[in-house]
This record gives structure tokens, C-alpha cells and sequence, in this order.
């Protein structure tokens, strides 16, 4: 019934330009939270494609960073955003993840009729129709592409992070607590930028 009622609306939406939006970095220990929403046509999806574009947990870094331009050509529209460790330990990671989408969308030039989000929690605070799509960005290409922008936007930042923060080998780990990260975590002790909610799950404060 599930697969029946995603191939209609995959039916619809091929008709449409697609709204597409995805998160990542929910689940690491440092750094923010990112959200990308990318705007495309019926032409440039099968173009995108034809690259390559998929989610962007099965691609390699290297392919990634060639296709992260591609996207940003192709789309009609995109939007970037993010919530900071410190609205992470505040508000919890959902209602964080969901300011980082809610900040993307606001920088379209357009608030789209209809968005498609990764996922099976609903956008709480988006006061349009949305639909929630179940390993979403392995199944429409807006959502792949939206996964794609916020992954290389994050990498990029931990890598440019790792100059403030030497040591924590954050162009490696990403950010994720990774048993290296959480060894030099309890060797080192805690940046301003770790979530320390999360930390406090795994007893290193």
C-alpha cells in the first residue's frame, strides 16, 4: 500500500518542478545541524540523474564535491541553513533539525506550493503542504541533490573547523563520535562547539 501510494505521487511529481529537502549532521557529537532544499524541473532530474545523483550516504567524498556544482547550476532554486550545537543542547536535535529546514526554505526566492521531505517525521512548523517520504533520497532526485548540497556544506565546514580546533581530526571524523574522536573527546575534553547533550549519553561529561 506504502510502495502504491509513493508511485503515484512520484506519478505527480514527475510532472512538477520538485521541491526537495534533507538534513545531515543529526547525528554527530560537534558542530551544527545542516538542511538543503533544491529546486528542479522534470529536465534538469533526469539530467542530475544521468550524473549520478543519488543519496548522498552512497556516493564517495570525491563525487560528492563534482556533483555539488552541478546541482547548484541545475537547480531553479536552492536554500542553505543550520542550527548550532548550542540549539541542539537547548531545543533538542528534531526541533533543531527542523529550524535548520525551516531557515533553508527562507531562503528561496519563492515559498514552494508543495515540498518532499526525507524522511517519516513531518516538518512541524512549515505551514504548506509537505510530504514525507521514507528514504526519500534514495527515491526522488531533489531530495538526492538536497542531501548532496547539505553533506558538502557540513564536510567543508568541519574541515575548515579542524584549523580552530586542532587535534580532534574533524576533516576524518566529520564531527561523528567515532571511538578516535571520543578517545581524543576524554584525552582532551570538550570544545564550545560539541553538543553536550549528546556527550552526555556516552558519560564523557
Amino acid at each position: 500500500m506504502q510502495e502504491k501510494k509513493e508511485e503515484d505521487l512520484q506519478q505527480v511529481l514527475n510532472k512538477v518542478s520538485q521541491v526537495g529537502i534533507d538534513e545531515v549532521g543529526r547525528g554527530s557529537v560537534f558542530g551544527p545541524v545542516f538542511s538543503a532544499v533544491v529546486v528542479l524541473t522534470k529536465k534538469n532530474r533526469i539530467t542530475l540523474k544521468k550524473l549520478g545523483v543519488t543519496d548522498s550516504k552512497k556516493l564517495t567524498q570525491k563525487k560528492r564535491q563534482i556533483l555539488f556544482p552541478k546541482i547548484l547550476l541545475l537547480s531553479s532554486d536552492y536554500g542553505i541553513g543550520q542550527s548550532s550545537s548550542r540549539e541542539i543542547d537547548k531545543f533538542g536535535i528534531r526541533y533543531a533539525t527542523e529550524l535548520s529546514m525551516i531557515r533553508a526554505l527562507k531562503k528561496l526566492k519563492e515559498k514552494p506550493s508543495e515540498i518532499i521531505v526525507d524522511g517519516p517525521l513531518l516538518l512541524r512548523p512549515w505551514d504548506g503542504i509537505q510530504k514525507n517520504i521514507i528514504s526519500g533520497d534514495s527515491k526522488f532526485i531533489a531530495i538526492s541533490s538536497a542531501s548532496i548540497i547539505a553533506k558538502v556544506s557540513r564536510d567543508n565546514l568541519m574541515e575548515r573547523l579542524e584549523k580552530k580546533f586542532p587535534g580532534y581530526l574533524l576533516s576524518k571524523n566529520k564531527g561523528y563520535g567515532t571511538r578516535e574522536h571520543l578517545a581524543i573527546i576524554k584525552k582532551n575534553g570538550i570544545t564550545n562547539l560539541h553538543r553536550k547533550s549528546f556527550l552526555r549519553k556516552s558519560n564523557l561529561i
